[in-house]
């Protein structure tokens, strides 16, 4: 599979700048001047939907050329690495660079702690044990991009119960239905209203399922039609549609957490993403290391040094900083259909992202009407 770079000129977070530009937020990110000039024609709504893991390949894969969302995708943007939820929902919000905002994966390594902790959910990642509750906001705070905007554009949040970051006015919902229900009532309040709208499928059932799956098919089919059932029902509105990431089906799983010759080499246990694996190494073993890993598992994964893909901009179009260190000394990169599990708290998932192929493919969707 062929690895797709970052492009932070056609990128998520290009979205968010825009965005940004869009309210009178504080913005040093280039924007993209096709939703720049749509967003000038003056709508009374602007809603930003974003779909978890509903990257060009699924959309592709489970919809017709003529579905409503295919048919109005505008451009296709690069995702962030690693092409995954922590770091790119994180990246959206912010309109910040993974090597600025430091969410890069679902696991991530601290020293002050001795652990790696799944920073969505405060807890280890080896034994699911808490590590306090907002322990990853304190160590790497977050806020969103729209909490500073300066336009006459009241902004909405239509979120799930577990978003971190939601404002005391925003829309909760449960269901889909309410998610739809939640974007309606945002717009019809008087006045111009921006809506941030964010939603975890096709995501949950692509992992479950896989992306090639009836149940993602039919998943995205409905996504596909109450999204369009929404746009019909709203006047004076521009819709933005996008994703975090994609998905790709799994070919195989690399139980790399019971690998004990590999693990002896490293300084704590493999951490980060299952098909973006990062490793500290004991002082004096890299060599070691290195031959022992390519040996094992270099048919799946390209090992890079965290250093040369930090030196080449994976992370961000800015300088390193400190969140640099928490990336370890190499991150192994998914070129097949592989992932590893990390933990044995890890899933048995049929689709997956987090590498550099076409899972970094996301769609830029957008229609308006006055």
């Amino acid at each position: 599979m062929q690895f797709i770079k970052p492009d932070f000129t056609r990128n998520i977070i290009n979205i968010s700048a825009t965005f940004a530009e869009y309210l009178g937020c504080p913005n040093e990110n280039p924007v993209l001047p096709q939703l720049k000039s749509e967003l000038s024609k003056g709508y009374k709504n602007v809603v930003f939907i974003v779909l978890d893991g509903l990257g060009v390949h699924p959309l592709r894969t489970n919809l017709p050329q003529d579905s409503f969302l295919r048919k109005n995708v505008r451009q296709t943007l690069t995702s962030v690495f690693p092409s995954t939820t922590t770091n790119a929902t994180t990246t959206l919000l912010t309109n910040r660079y993974p090597m600025e905002h430091g969410w890069f994966g679902w696991s991530v390594y601290f020293e002050e702690l001795g652990r790696a902790v799944d920073i969505f959910k405060d807890a280890d990642s080896f034994t699911g044990e808490s590590v306090g509750a907002g322990f990853t906001l304190s160590r790497l705070p977050v806020a969103p991009f729209y909490a500073r905007a300066t336009a006459d554009i009241a902004v909405n949040c239509v979120v799930p119960s577990f978003w971190q970051w939601r404002e005391k006015s925003a829309y909760v919902w449960k269901t889909f239905e309410e998610f739809i229900g939640g974007i309606q009532s945002a717009c019809a309040k008087e006045g111009r209203q921006f809506v941030y709208a964010y939603f975890t499928e096709p995501d949950t059932s692509m992992h479950r399922f896989g992306v090639t799956s009836a149940e993602a098919a039919e998943t995205i089919s409905s996504l596909n039609c109450g999204v369009e059932k929404l746009f019909s029902e709203l006047r004076d509105t521009l819709l933005i549609v996008t994703a975090d990431h994609g998905q790709i089906d799994v070919g195989g799983c690399i139980e790399l957490y019971k690998d004990e010759e590999l693990i002896s080499l490293l300084r704590w246990r493999p951490y980060l993403e299952a098909r973006a694996t990062a490793f500290s190494v004991k002082e004096g073993q890299n060599k070691n290391f290195e031959e022992l890993f390519n040996k094992k598992y270099g048919a799946d994964f390209t090992l890079f040094t965290s250093g040369e893909l930090i030196q080449n901009g994976y992370f961000g179009a800015c300088a390193p900083t400190a969140n640099a260190k928490l990336l370890g000394d190499y991150i192994a990169v998914g070129k097949t259909d592989k992932i590893m599990r990390l933990t044995p708290l890890g899933h048995d998932f049929r689709g997956h992202h987090t590498s550099l192929t076409a899972e970094m493919e996301v769609p830029l969707i957008f229609i308006g009407k006055k």
